[in-house]
């Protein structure tokens, strides 16, 4: 028995170990040349992802986007908060605009805006309990979006911010009954 199990855990490595010898090398990148053509393989951050992928990339844009959108309204977080619901209320109307229904979507968002308030990235993620939505159809409404839309705020550097969204936007409806 104990033969048995030592030809068999023989043939076991035997057959997997040209597998493994591969599976360790962290895709191309594993020498000297292959190596400096990964570094010449300049990813470029897509105008709209999902948070997760280019890690790398996304990383590298927020801290080229390091100030914060708090920071950029000079610490007053009710001007911040009013310029993010306003961006919020676009999209919204936007989506309507073009007949994509966001009603129960909720989100996290990353927004990195240039220094002239328009937007180069959306980064967004979707929370367990958001309506289900096509990531397909999302990313293209995002894309769109961002083509015409000028955040409301002028800086002297890039800024991003990086918060929650769910749709509808509630705050829209209240009205002050006094």
């Amino acid at each position: 028995m104990k033969e048995v199990l030592i030809k068999a855990t023989f043939l076991f490595f035997l057959s997997f170990s040209p597998l493994l010898l591969f599976a360790n090398t962290g895709g191309d990148c594993i020498d000297g040349e292959v190596e400096e053509k990964c570094e010449d393989q300049n990813v470029e951050l897509p105008k709209v992802f999902l948070i997760g992928e280019y890690a790398e990339e996304f990383e590298i844009a927020s801290s080229e986007y390091s100030l914060q959108l708090l920071d950029a309204c000079k610490q007053d977080m009710g001007m911040a908060y009013l310029k993010w619901l306003t961006m919020l209320f676009e999209m919204e109307d936007y989506a309507q605009t073009v007949g994509l229904d966001l009603k129960g979507v909720k989100m996290w968002i990353k927004v990195f805006w240039n220094e002239e308030g328009g937007v180069d990235h959306i980064a967004y993620y979707l929370k367990p309990k958001s309506k289900n939505i096509d990531k397909e159809e999302l990313t293209i409404f995002f894309t769109s979006f961002m083509e015409d839309y000028k955040f409301p705020l002028v800086t002297e550097e890039k800024f991003s911010h990086y918060g929650s969204a769910s749709f509808p936007i509630l705050a829209r409806g209240k009205k002050d009954n006094n």
